[in-house]
């Protein structure tokens, strides 16, 4: 499935033209990501690539790409973090923007770069937690793309508030659901 991401009106780069992100969930709670953005990248700030990806936090003040999860109808969710970098970032909260952990994983996430002068592709397979390796979850996919000049334009299937915020429960539009066997 292919899907559009929006800038938030009040963060509008025209470097950026627009981004899209495939998905898919195997049976086992694995997912794979792969946003793709396009537009003029020579204005973007991009992080320098990482031999050894490692769990880091803060990487939303950068350019990254992110995936919020939530079961249907309950508090808690999770956030990930994917950097051009090649690093990462996991946490789980049990209400609205409380209590951030770490949430621990099984295995680091994979994360493949591809740009050129014209796009940014971004894959991610990222193998879930048992608790989170549900037959249906609720998504927010979202992505943060810092200029050169340091202004930063924010990305999600939608903006259900005045001010950006992808924590908004309301903007958990996708629902994800494992592919069968």
């Amino acid at each position: 499935m292919r899907l559009n991401l929006q800038s938030h009106p009040i963060t509008p780069v025209s470097a950026i033209d627009d981004i899209l992100v495939e998905w898919s969930m195997s049976e086992t709670g694995t997912i794979w990501l792969r946003y793709h953005a396009s537009g003029n990248v020579d204005e973007v700030k991009l992080p320098d690539i990482q031999d050894q990806p490692v769990r880091m936090d803060n990487l939303w003040e950068s350019t990254c790409f992110e995936l919020f999860l939530s079961e249907p109808r309950k508090q808690r969710y999770c956030e990930f973090n994917f950097s051009p970098s090649g690093h990462w970032a996991a946490y789980g909260f049990p209400r609205y923007r409380e209590s951030m952990e770490p949430l621990a994983l099984v295995r680091s996430p994979e994360i493949f770069l591809d740009f050129s002068d014209s796009h940014i592709a971004l894959e991610v397979t990222l193998a879930l937690p048992a608790s989170w390796a549900l037959k249906e979850l609720d998504a927010g996919l979202s992505a943060v793309i810092e200029m050169q000049n340091g202004d930063k334009s924010l990305w999600a299937l939608a903006h259900p508030a005045a001010r950006p915020d992808f924590h908004h429960r309301d903007g958990f539009t996708l629902k994800m659901e494992a592919a069968e066997g």
